[in-house]
């Protein structure tokens, strides 16, 4: 081997060590909210992205669980004083809280899911998603496939996170009637006057059963529930009740993989990639480029997506896909909009 290629391998074996170094003391620090780490949405996909980063980027990775809205703050101060290098929140309850422990730690990187600031804090990188895209294609699918012409949707909490879901839904319905002269009706949320049903919980599962149970006596044989764990009851009735009577949309995360279970319930999710969102803030940590503003997943970036129809795959007309596939290409090049 020659001097030259000599000093070139040296070069970049050097910097090779240097990153395993740094990555070695680079720790990524997680709190969820009380949904818990295994909720089967958010704050597990968020996690995802911590653990992809531990395993690719050979970072450490810890989480604390909130239990209740009080132990916010303490979670996060913890994480604080654990010599945390990022410190990740999980979830619109947690903006507050995060935005008093970054003001008053300025020297602290902090991201959060589901949230952003204006004005920005600069030491604060914001996740947020354009779930309406996602969910507009949901409701076109749902409106294209009910058999009762009477679809249901419903949220855990009145926030901007869970309506941006619904809101999408009900257009993506109602582009559906207006392609097709159709008159498929969405129960549950109306994007006008901002009102709807809600749970006012992310937790319970016999809320996500009796709203669906309740959404499904009115005629809807499609539910969107946009409550987290909750959603999970209102698979299980599904199954109880059977596909033929009620199917339901996921969100978050794939629930057909998340909730296997309950699998074949699931006509397709509307899915958050908060593990890639999260993993590309880690790597932007890690690798010194980080900074406070806003990160925003989209249908073009691949950050909000509709899962595969799995089990559905050939119950879904093959000219219903194709509508969905250029439905998908006009809102990417903004011949679509999903806000009016």
């Amino acid at each position: 081997m020659n001097n030259g290629l000599k000093l070139a391998v040296g070069s970049v074996v050097a910097a090779f060590c240097a990153t395993a170094v740094m990555a070695a003391d680079f720790t990524a620090c997680q709190v969820t909210d009380t949904g818990g780490i295994d909720d089967n949405s958010f704050n597990q996909t968020a996690w995802k992205g911590v653990q992809d980063a531990e395993a690719e980027l050979g970072v450490g990775a810890r989480f604390l669980e909130s239990q209740a809205e009080t132990d916010y703050e303490a979670n996060i101060n913890s994480l604080i004083a654990g010599d945390c290098d990022i410190i990740i929140t999980v979830g619109f309850l947690l903006g507050d809280a995060t935005e008093t422990a970054a003001k008053a730690n300025p020297e602290q990187k902090f991201s959060i899911v589901d949230y952003a600031y204006d004005p920005s804090i600069p030491n604060v990188l914001g996740q947020v998603y354009a779930t309406d895209e996602a969910a507009f294609l949901a409701g076109y699918l749902a409106a294209g496939m009910t058999e009762t012409g009477i679809l249901g949707t419903f949220g855990g909490i009145n926030i901007p996170p869970v309506t941006i879901f619904m809101d999408g839904f009900h257009r993506g319905a109602a582009y559906y009637n207006q392609q097709n002269g159709a008159d498929v009706t969405v129960l549950g949320w109306n994007p006008d006057t901002r009102e709807g049903l809600f749970t006012n919980n992310f937790d319970s599962l016999d809320d996500g059963r009796a709203f669906a149970q309740n959404l499904y006596d009115e005629g809807a044989d499609i539910v969107l529930p946009v409550a987290g764990p909750v959603g999970i009851g209102s698979a299980a009735l599904a199954d109880e009740l059977g596909v033929d009577a009620l199917k339901i949309i996921g969100v978050d995360a794939d629930l057909y993989e998340t909730d296997p279970e309950k699998g074949h319930v699931y006509l397709t999710s509307v899915t958050k990639r908060m593990d890639s969102t999260v993993y590309d803030v880690i790597e932007r940590a890690l690798n010194g480029k980080f900074e406070g503003g806003v990160l925003v997943g989209t249908l073009e970036s691949g950050g909000v997506d509709l899962a595969p129809f799995h089990d559905f795959e050939d119950a879904v007309p093959d000219e219903l896909k194709q509508q969905l596939e250029a439905i998908r290409a006009g809102i990417i090049d903004g011949s679509i909009s999903v806000a009016e």
